[in-house]
């Protein structure tokens, strides 16, 4: 396996780099602008924005422990919605900081100008060409000058307000605002640009200290120093000026400190604002490169652009790539519109930041082990989905017309070129229907590692959070009338990782290899345990359970588990269309099985219901008791019909068993109160659509809060 990058950088490590690729021309040229649509709110935008920005902040310090890798949103998207997602986030975050880096160089441009008569357009692309060259000969990193860089803006611009303060004109902050609620959202939506660098630090997790905790503690902080300073800055302007007349300026920052100092300061701050937003420029290039060079690797686009250069060990025609666009996005928009535009790229990637957190705590994917864990889950994601969601509702025609140019050329780069060039799903694709698994026969590929062979009457599938892994063996046995039980181990892995690149057995599996051998032995029961590295769970099971011509499929029941809102199995939509019945045990501790209590309604499941229990009375020597609830509980024909159809069951059982009719007003409460009497509760369990994966069926609560050991049964429709 390859080894890991050395964990070196501690919490002020942390906080510098995401406030050095923040402070940038979202305090020296976005205020101008902001000004100019909302008048004196433009500090209340900033915090509302900051406030939005919070949620997929959070999701991203989640993301990122669960995922330390290179590559950042680019990778958790990919690999949560599958390769169509990852082409069109790819480009999406590609053209976001090129965006960003091209609305820096426009601020470079309007503050050397006040440095120098040369042409500002000549000056920006002359920056322009400096920085791809810095990035090509693989310098753009230097991190000790960004640390000084970035504390002598601080410095200084915590001088300029403190001698601000005393000028500042509180009737300029009336009206406040001065074009609307809409004002106020266009801004909002706008100065979302000045926020993109909160999260970058996320793609370097693997780099850092204890990410648990250092990871999002930088990012908080570093979002609550930063929204600090563009909403003090933001109100020192708008109390210093009068609105008209600092609206639409590009250089803010020199035009406060020349009128407070003279030209002397307004020179140092102009020369402070270029080599900040030099540095910021630089970042952009230097991380937007890195996108195309990544999907190159994953197949997403051509492996010319993944191509590293034999001198220089950078990715050259990447970096060439983003200097040609950011010079086409200098000579094609204006800066408001280049600003509105980043906006909503970075609007958009922080909805599905928090969609990704969704997707992958309710899938259960094996793989997906945050160190770190969102509070107010999911709260507080539903909450960055909907406020980003408005935002961009806000933003009118240009929003529609920001994601249409990800997502059309992303379509369409993925349906001629990326397509053929990958098999990955995504967690939303594995978990999602498969009408793949049914159309196609089994068969040997890449997607797992095992070696299963002959027939078996049951096949038990662990995905590795079982409380009893050999009490579902034990529940096998009783199924399989001493034929094999063959026991399927199966370690989902995320489709990037290299099965091969596992040799050595999980401990945890040489451990449970040896207890199974053990039980075998001491059972005199044929059983085979066989560890399975997996990416595609539904596939890897769908595939033994035919392979081995099985009766029985027996999985744990996959609750409502800690840090979820919904109930889900991981086989899913699949369990419907397996070539056998399924078996879901809830283990309650109970170890002598002597009294079983079977519940049935008319469904499908009646005559696999009643054929279990009595299979396994006879192989416990158990008393059984099959119950029918009568909802007409005060109608004696009602009762008198409820009372003949369980004769009429019981009677053709090999084992007689009693009957019993329940009735009450609380029809779970009534049921679950009869489950304290026996050992274990059998029913048939039922499909769940999407409102019932998040309440819970009738079912899931009596399987969740029965006294006793639960067996839920579904009889396949392809049988």
């Amino acid at each position: 396996m390859a080894q890991g990058l050395e964990r070196r950088l501690n919490l002020s490590a942390v906080i510098i780099i995401s406030l050095s690729s923040m402070i940038g021309s979202g305090i020296f040229v976005l205020p101008g602008i902001g000004i100019q649509i909302t008048g004196a709110s433009l500090s209340l935008a900033f915090l509302i924005s900051a406030i939005c920005i919070l949620p997929a902040a959070i999701s991203k310090a989640e993301l990122a422990t669960a995922m330390p890798t290179s590559g950042g949103t680019y990778v958790y998207l990919e690999r949560t919605f599958g390769p169509l997602a990852g082409t069109i986030s790819g480009l999406g975050l590609f053209l976001s900081i090129l965006l960003k880096a091209a609305f820096s160089l426009i601020g470079i441009k309007a503050y050397f100008s006040v440095l120098s008569s040369f042409d500002p357009t000549l000056v920006s692309l002359i920056f322009l060409g400096c920085i791809v060259m810095l990035n090509i000969f693989g310098i753009g990193k230097v991190s000790g000058f960004l640390t000084v860089i970035l504390f002598i803006t601080l410095f200084s611009l915590a001088i300029l307000t403190l001698f601000a303060l005393p000028d500042l004109n509180l009737d300029h902050f009336t009206p406040l605002l001065s074009n609307g609620y809409e004002g106020l959202a266009t801004a909002t939506a706008l100065v979302f640009v000045s926020f993109a660098g909160v999260t970058k630090v996320a793609a370097i997790a693997e780099e850092i200290k204890n990410p648990a905790k250092n990871l999002p503690r930088g990012i908080l902080i570093s979002l609550v120093m930063v929204t600090f300073i563009y909403c003090t800055i933001s109100f020192i302007l708008a109390g210093y000026y009068n609105i008209d007349s600092i609206s639409g300026e590009l250089r803010p920052i020199y035009r406060l400190a020349y009128d407070i100092g003279g030209p002397t300061i307004g020179a140092i701050f102009a020369i402070i604002g270029t080599l900040t937003m030099v540095n910021t420029a630089n970042a952009g290039i230097l991380a937007a490169s890195r996108f195309p060079f990544a999907m190159a690797r994953d197949k997403l686009l051509p492996s010319f652009l993944g191509k590293i250069h034999s001198k220089y060990l950078t990715p050259v025609v990447s970096i060439f790539l983003s200097g040609i666009i950011i010079f086409i996005i200098l000579f094609t928009f204006d800066v408001t519109k280049i600003a509105k535009l980043a906006s909503a790229f970075m609007i958009l990637i922080y909805i599905l930041e928090n969609i990704s957190v969704l997707v992958l705590r309710e899938s259960r994917a094996q793989w997906y082990k945050p160190e770190y864990r969102s509070p107010f889950y999911p709260s507080l994601q539903i909450f960055g989905i909907i406020s980003c969601s408005a935002l961009l509702f806000g933003m009118g025609e240009l929003a529609l017309y920001a994601i249409a140019s990800i997502a059309i050329p992303g379509i369409i780069l993925y349906a001629g070129y990326s397509r053929n060039k990958t098999t990955r799903k995504g967690v939303v694709g594995i978990r999602g229907k498969r009408v793949d698994l049914i159309d196609e026969q089994p068969q040997d590929s890449g997607f797992c590692r095992f070696d299963v062979n002959g027939d078996a009457e049951v096949v038990v599938s662990l995905f590795g959070h079982e409380r009893s892994p050999e009490m579902l063996v034990e529940m096998a046995i009783s199924l399989a009338e001493h034929k094999r039980v063959e026991v399927a181990d199966i370690l989902e892995i995320p489709e990037q990782t290299d099965i091969h690149d596992f040799v050595d057995e999980p401990a945890n599996m040489r451990s449970l290899r040896r207890r199974i051998h053990a039980m075998a032995e001491d059972k005199n029961e044929s059983i085979t345990y066989d560890p399975i590295i997996s990416h595609d769970v539904a596939k890897t099971v769908f595939e033994i359970s035919q392979r081995l011509h099985c009766n029985w499929l027996v999985l744990e029941w996959g609750g409502r588990s800690r840090g979820t809102f919904t109930i889900h199995s991981p086989v899913g939509w699949l369990k419907s269309h397996l070539y056998c019945n399924l078996a879901t045990f809830r283990d309650a501790g109970v170890r002598y099985i002597r009294k079983i209590m079977v519940y049935i309604e008319k469904d499908n499941n009646v005559q696999l219901i009643l054929e279990t229990a009595d299979h396994l009375a006879e192989v416990h020597n158990a008393r059984v008791c099959i119950t029918f609830y009568n909802s007409e509980q005060h109608s004696d024909e009602s009762t008198y019909s409820c009372q003949s159809y369980l004769k009429e069951l019981a009677s053709k059982q090999k084992i007689e068993p009693s009957t019993k009719v329940l009735t009450g007003d609380n029809k779970v409460q009534v049921i679950l109160q009869e489950t304290c009497d026996y050992d274990l509760f059998i029913l048939g369990s039922s499909k769940q659509t999407l409102i019932k994966s998040i309440t819970g069926t009738l079912k899931d609560k009596l399987i969740a809060k029965a006294s006793c050991s639960v067996l839920a049964v579904h009889k396949s429709s392809n049988i």
